[in-house]
């Protein structure tokens, strides 16, 4: 894998998002234009500044003229992206080394997607063709192995495990309700997210991000042109994605407490970054909360916390807004809820804000240094992104 990376090498200067909601009175095109027109006049240009652009979603348009249709771009180069969960930042990526490179000077990236029209419930979707020995599972079914695996190997009783992952739920739904652009604003007792009618065991509906509509964007240009937009841009340290040979149900090494495509992205990111210790260097994090224990498990992978200690770590509230290294300020997937194709992008949105002291309610002190983090596909077999971006050039 490549960890030569584009340390410090493109900025984004502008940035957009829309509230994430059951949006029946908006269309897809709608979405696009809000997000994008919002990260246009935050970066102060305008379409005709563009020079390409990235559309990413998953299944809410199809080729460039998703985005080119309702922006009225003209005839600018549009590439459409799609990488399961990790589609907006896949998109990111990819319009993040066409500026690197020279081809542009100025992109536009956007994630978009609209769930709720389309039926899609969260919990089922066409599979893709293969040979018939894939295992026909949800997605909460197939997370919900992760906790008894982990509470097995590290000696958590069932109750116990329970209260871990209702923790880390509880902790979101408190970040949601001070995030006016949330799809859930409000706080959840603890008991209630335990008594929760279950989805797949032990996970139950409190367990399980939600199913929303929504779009975000940002424009990229080199660093060395950040200045001329905006006085406080945000710099892009590493971008790192991996997709797994699907090999976990395959070997005897897989236990369901560990998801490999997490832990080689992150090594890939830390090095393009520089970063030795991500337990003591990472400021804040907005990590992929599909479900409670793919979070519990993400802060092991990513050295947030020592293998088996990240119960540990949520109960002593490490990742709280005020704890040590504050996970998912905004609310996460959980209380923003998960159109597929505008998720990556929403999150570096956080860091965005946050960088620039305008997160209002939820405002860390002084963040220097942000990650985030998508994940997609199952936990034996995914793609998994990464990104280190930073208030200051190191």
């Amino acid at each position: 894998m490549s960890r030569k990376g584009i340390h410090d090498q493109v900025s984004v200067v502008g940035m957009g998002c829309t509230k994430f909601t059951e949006h029946w009175d908006k269309s897809v095109d709608d979405l696009i234009i809000e997000a994008a027109y919002e990260a246009l006049h935050d970066a102060g240009i305008e379409m005709k500044d563009i020079e390409a652009a990235w559309i990413g979603t998953m299944d809410s348009g199809y080729a460039g003229m998703t985005l080119s249709g309702p922006l009225k771009s003209d005839y600018i180069p549009v590439t459409r992206v799609e990488n399961m969960c990790a589609t907006g930042s896949e998109a990111f990526r990819n319009a993040s080394y066409a500026v690197a490179c020279g081809a542009y000077d100025v992109a536009l990236v956007v994630g978009v997607e609209k769930l709720k029209d389309s039926g899609y419930s969260g919990l089922v979707m066409n599979p893709a063709p293969g040979d018939g020995t894939f295992p026909n599972i949800t997605a909460p079914a197939a997370f919900s192995l992760l906790a008894p695996a982990y509470f097995h190997r590290y000696g958590l009783e069932a109750q116990q495990g329970k209260e871990v992952l209702a923790r880390i739920a509880w902790k979101n739904h408190l970040n949601g309700s001070l995030n006016k652009k949330a799809q859930y604003q409000k706080e959840i007792p603890m008991e209630k997210i335990m008594k929760s009618p279950l989805v797949a065991a032990p996970l139950g509906v409190l367990d399980c991000s939600g199913v929303a509509d929504g779009a975000a964007a940002a424009v990229i240009v080199r660093t060395e042109e950040a200045k001329k937009y905006r006085e406080d841009p945000m710099y892009v340290k590493a971008l790192s994605i991996a997709a797994g040979p699907g090999e976990g149900l395959l070997t005897q090494q897989f236990d369901f407490t560990s998801i490999k495509e997490n832990v080689k992205a992150a090594e890939s990111a830390y090095k393009q970054a520089g970063i030795t210790n991500p337990r003591k260097e990472i400021d804040m994090a907005e990590v992929h909360d599909c479900f409670t224990p793919t979070e519990l498990v993400i802060y092991e992978d990513l050295g947030f916390s020592e293998r088996g200690e990240g119960w540990k770590d949520v109960l002593g509230g490490r990742f709280d807004l005020q704890g040590d290294l504050p996970v998912n300020p905004d609310g996460g997937l959980k209380s923003f809820g998960h159109p597929i194709g505008a998720s990556g992008l929403r999150m570096l949105y956080e860091m965005y804000l946050q960088f620039q002291g305008k997160a209002e309610k939820r405002q860390l002190k002084e963040p220097k240094l942000g990650l985030t983090h998508n994940l997609g596909g199952f936990p034996w077999q995914c793609v998994s992104f990464i990104s280190i971006v930073g208030k200051e050039l190191s």
